[in-house]
């Protein structure tokens, strides 16, 4: 295998309970909670396509039915839309998205122990990791560079963006150094969230990866890390700090500043919807309306 390979499969860890929405995850996955009129996890999956990923590998979890179904042929429902080509064209599209595979992860280990689980399917080659709770704006997408410079540098390549310091305790954090491009840093160090005092910087790991398969190997024998979990950061810090760049290893990050959301947090899935929705022309201009008045109404109070 060479880093000049494409990238041509895409890991979506989904297993996670999503406990922070419920009562509403309680029997709905948490990637099934819509934004507008689509599952948070379809945008994800219409991502991985744009980037040129049309094979993708859940890992999921016992409660995850709803979302095998979401992307898998439904012949019933199908017939009942036969006159209304509108709509059928909206079912169609999410389940010939992609080639989609699943998995369990089984023990509930955290995200290393999830990646871990896709060895089997995505053998020695490199693949992309795209979290299904972060949803990057399809005018901001960013994996097809993350693919490049794969292709070009090697290695394992990261999304980082810059956060505030009393926001660096929720993220992996990242140590960098400049290369000749200016949205591309090596990582000289990770760390998984630290306190203000300890973040070797500001620069927080999003959910996109895209990833050498050696990290399968340093997996096995990756200790259970913060939160009693196996952590992909610490992982990938292994590869970051003992493999040499010039064997075409290392780890790089490019770096964000577009709009992405976390549509695991609520205030952040609701700014989702809201700002997805305000954007839509067919939406767009009666909820803006909408938006003005109700703001009017409360600074009126």
């Amino acid at each position: 295998m060479s880093h000049t390979d494409p990238v041509r499969k895409a890991v979506v860890p989904v297993a996670g309970y999503g406990t922070r929405f419920l009562p509403a995850t309680k029997a709905t996955p948490k990637e099934m909670l819509p934004v507008v009129d689509k599952p948070a996890i379809q945008y994800v999956v219409e991502e991985a396509k744009a980037a040129g990923l049309d094979d993708v590998l859940f890992i999921t979890g016992r409660t995850k039915r709803a979302l095998e179904d979401h992307f898998d042929a439904n012949p019933n429902l199908e017939i009942a839309l036969a006159d209304k080509p509108d709509l059928l064209e909206l079912v169609h599209a999410a389940s010939e998205l992609a080639d989609i595979h699943y998995v369990r992860q089984g023990a509930p280990l955290g995200l290393g122990h999830a990646i871990g689980r896709a060895r089997q399917h995505v053998g020695n080659e490199a693949f992309a990791v795209l979290l299904g709770d972060d949803l990057v704006d399809p005018r901001d997408y960013v994996l097809q560079r993350m693919i490049e410079v794969r292709q070009t540098r090697g290695g394992s390549v990261l999304l980082a963006m810059e956060v505030a310091a009393s926001d660096v305790h929720k993220y992996g954090i990242a140590a960098i150094e400049p290369t000749d491009e200016p949205d591309v840093v090596r990582v000289t160090d990770l760390v998984e969230k630290p306190s203000a005092a300890e973040a070797p910087s500001r620069y927080a790991l999003l959910g996109r990866y895209v990833i050498d398969p050696a990290v399968f190997d340093v997996l096995e024998h990756t200790p259970k890390g913060r939160g009693g979990e196996i952590q992909i950061t610490d992982a990938l810090r292994e590869l970051a700090v003992e493999t040499p760049l010039a064997s075409g290893g290392g780890v790089h990050a490019v770096l964000f500043s577009g709009r992405r959301y976390d549509t695991g947090d609520k205030q952040s899935y609701l700014q989702a919807v809201v700002q997805l929705a305000a954007e839509r022309p067919d939406l767009g201009p009666e909820f803006r309306a909408f938006l003005r008045d109700l703001v009017a109404r409360f600074e009126a109070d």
